[in-house]
């Protein structure tokens, strides 16, 4: 594993000369752009796994994306090796079904600290709460980005991390109700300790969460990437471009059906993966709700 080719993969030409926040930003940024946040692997008969070589391997080497336990451990590797004063954290996502946030550290994200000050790293959330730049850990900050407004709460025993978005507009209103959409304008994303965690702390999880036939990664195959104006993301069959107009304070979704047959073509053209095994879509009903 070379920093060079992750450093190509992501278009990072810079020079680098110290761990400073002005570089952090820009990685940060860039990975987003450059790498989708998606769970292919799951409906291609692939295994997921907690091995930093086979990461970089699949993502760096064969240009795919990564859910979160790949693309944040991938850039905790790359903080490392940057010599970023940087930890691993667990955070627990919030469930709607429980009204509360899971029991479970599912999401993996980075504490990076630069000249004293403390910021959270998250290159792999997806869809609309996917964040450009390191967030700084101050309680209570309005901190805008591209899609909404983003901060952290200090609950005392736990930090929480939510943000407010934008109203919608639903070009098709046969989608009007579709998961992505959001349905309110400020909601808690996940919430998580300061606690350092290593690889070991999510091999159980990640096994589970491709496994387990109530998880969202089973029942939805996934798959979306970060666009200078919004996103894109394609969920089973269903493909869906937004646009966010913070100017006239709404975001615009377009959302349409797909066959099959096109599943493959927008996978290679909207998102430049192509798989080695073929992929069976699924988009079964699940507990989790992207936009609720």
């Amino acid at each position: 594993m070379d920093l060079s080719q992750y450093f190509k993969r992501i278009g990072f030409a810079g020079s680098f000369e110290e761990p400073d926040l002005a570089t952090l930003k820009l990685i940060h940024k860039l990975h987003v752009m450059s790498i989708p946040f998606e769970s292919l692997s799951i409906q291609c008969g692939e295994k997921i796994t907690m091995d930093l070589e086979d990461i970089f391997d699949k993502i760096v080497r064969h240009s795919r994306g990564g859910w979160c336990l790949e693309n944040n451990f991938l850039f905790a590797w790359v903080l490392q090796k940057m010599g970023y004063d940087s930890t691993m954290l667990g955070s627990r996502v919030f469930d709607y079904r429980l009204k509360d946030f899971g029991p479970v550290e599912t999401h993996l994200i980075n504490k990076v600290v630069i000249d004293g000050k403390v910021y959270i790293a998250d290159v792999s959330y997806g869809v609309d709460c996917q964040l450009r730049e390191p967030l700084e850990l101050v309680s209570g900050k309005d901190q805008v980005q591209e899609a909404g407004v983003f901060r952290v709460l200090d609950k005392g025993d736990m930090w929480v991390f939510e943000k407010t978005g934008r109203k919608n507009e639903v070009l098709d209103p046969a989608f009007a109700n579709y998961s992505l959409v959001n349905k309110k304008q400020t909601k808690p994303i996940y919430c998580f300790t300061l606690e350092p965690r290593g690889r070991e702390d999510f091999t159980e999880t990640c096994h589970s969460l491709q496994t387990d036939p109530t998880s969202l990664f089973t029942n939805k195959s996934i798959c979306s990437a970060q666009t200078p104006t919004g996103f894109k993301a394609l969920i089973g069959w269903t493909f869906s471009h937004v646009t966010h107009s913070p100017e006239e304070h709404v975001d615009l979704y377009d959302i349409r059906n797909v066959t099959t047959e096109e599943v493959e073509k927008i996978l290679c053209e909207e998102f430049n993966i192509r798989l080695s095994n073929k992929l069976q879509p699924v988009d079964r009903k699940s507990s989790f709700s992207f936009g609720e």
